[in-house]
Parts: structure tokens; sequence; C-alpha cells
């Protein structure tokens, strides 16, 4: 049995914020429920939600969105309403030749804007990549979790995209180094409602099963150590 996976989780000493601004960002509605503030990803694009916790640490991030730009007009258009809705410049090391913008949001979490012409991001959508620091068993765990084929499979970088199109999810093994539990973690569905099934189901694939929440969730640990959880259908996630 798969999972359906319903959005990457953002922790943030004010959630509102980082919500506010990515809703304005990408021309998404805000729902919130006792779970947080969800920006639900129609039409194949990812989900975002935002949850009470730590604040984003620059630059030891373990994941972070890529944006995609019709024409250069179109990403200087982002990068000017990121920044005006409390977004920031950040240095990477990005050199001056580099044509993608690397930015901050307001929860300390970093993004680029990928520049126009970009063809392995084509047709993916606004919200063109969630791009993981792990290695290539991590992404081909979550291609069978999901039932994502891999578009992208290179020496330790790895891309999943569902068979729909949209958001793709890659990996790679860029240097991470957050402390403690993960301030980004993927939140999952059971696709046909059974959650104890699709743990099971995960687990048999290379998860750990790590703890269960109050609200019925199911803390579960990918094959790098990553965090992740299921929901109990029709329960609030946590």
């Amino acid at each position: 049995m798969r999972s359906r996976l319903l959005a990457v989780t953002f922790e943030a000493d004010n959630p509102a914020e980082p919500a506010r601004f990515w809703a304005d960002v990408l021309g998404r509605e805000v729902i919130e429920d006792t779970g947080g503030l969800l920006l639900p990803g129609a039409n194949t694009q990812l989900g975002l939600r935002f949850i009470p916790g730590r604040a984003g640490q620059l630059g030891a991030n373990r994941m972070h969105l890529h944006l995609t730009s019709a024409d250069l007009d179109d990403q200087r258009h982002t990068v000017a309403t990121a920044i005006r809705l409390g977004g920031r410049h950040f240095d990477v090391g990005q050199r001056p030749e580099e044509t993608h913008v690397v930015l901050a949001d307001p929860a300390g979490y970093e993004f680029c804007v990928i520049e126009p012409g970009n063809d392995y991001l084509a047709g993916c959508g606004p919200l063109g990549e969630l791009t993981c620091a792990g290695s290539r068993q991590a992404g081909l765990f979550w291609s069978e979790a999901l039932g994502w084929p891999l578009v992208w499979d290179r020496g330790e970088q790895t891309a999943i995209q569902s068979p729909r199109g949209g958001t793709k999810i890659a990996w790679d093994t860029w240097e991470s180094t957050p402390e403690g539990p993960n301030r980004q973690r993927f939140e999952l569905l059971p696709a046909d409602g059974d959650q104890r099934a699709a743990v099971d189901a995960l687990i048999s694939l290379g998860a750990t099963r790590l703890d269960a929440g109050h609200d019925g969730t199911v803390v579960l640990a990918d094959p790098d150590g990553n965090e992740f959880r299921v929901r109990a259908t029709g329960r609030p996630p946590g």
C-alpha cells in the first residue's frame, strides 16, 4: 500500500508569518486547523504546512524550494514580491555568473527563484521542486513509498515526480548539519484510509517507527533518519 503526500511541514516561531508570505508568493489560500496552517497544493503542486516550533537554521536546513520563472521579467517580479513580503537575499556562495536567485523566507528557510529556460523544471508549475539533503537510498525509498517514478538518477542525485507531473522532489548529498529533530518533514495520508497498513508498508520499505503523536499521527524515519509523519485519516495533523 502506498501513501499520499499531503504536504511538507515547516516549523516556525510564528507560523502565520511564513504562511502569509508563501500564500502571497504562490497565490494560494491558507487553511487553518488545529495542526497549523496549510497551503493546499492543487494541480499536482506540493502542499505546504506551517506549524509552531523552531525557526529555520539558515545554511543548515535539510530542504529548500525551487520556484520557476516564465521569463526574466517573471523572475524579477517573483524576487521583488518576495522581498516586499519579508524575504531577503541569502548568500550560499553562489557565483556571479549563476542566474538563479537565492532568498530566505521570514521563517529562515532558503529557497531559489530559478532562471527561465530551465529544461529540468519545464512543465513542473510555479513550485517546481523541493530539494532535500539526502542519499540515493532515500530517493529510492520515497519513490516506492509514494509510487512516484524516478525522473533523475545520476550518482547520488535522485529526483521523483508524481505520474501526473507537477512538483519534483530531489535528493543530493549537499552539506546540511541541522541540530535536533527535523524542522521540516513530510506529512502523509494513507492512500485508502488504513493508517496501520500504510505504516506497515512504509516499515517494510525501510522506514523506522519512532513514536505516536497524541492526535493519532505516527512518527517514522526514512532510511536517512529524517522524520516524517503519517496522519490518521480524519484527524488533525501534528
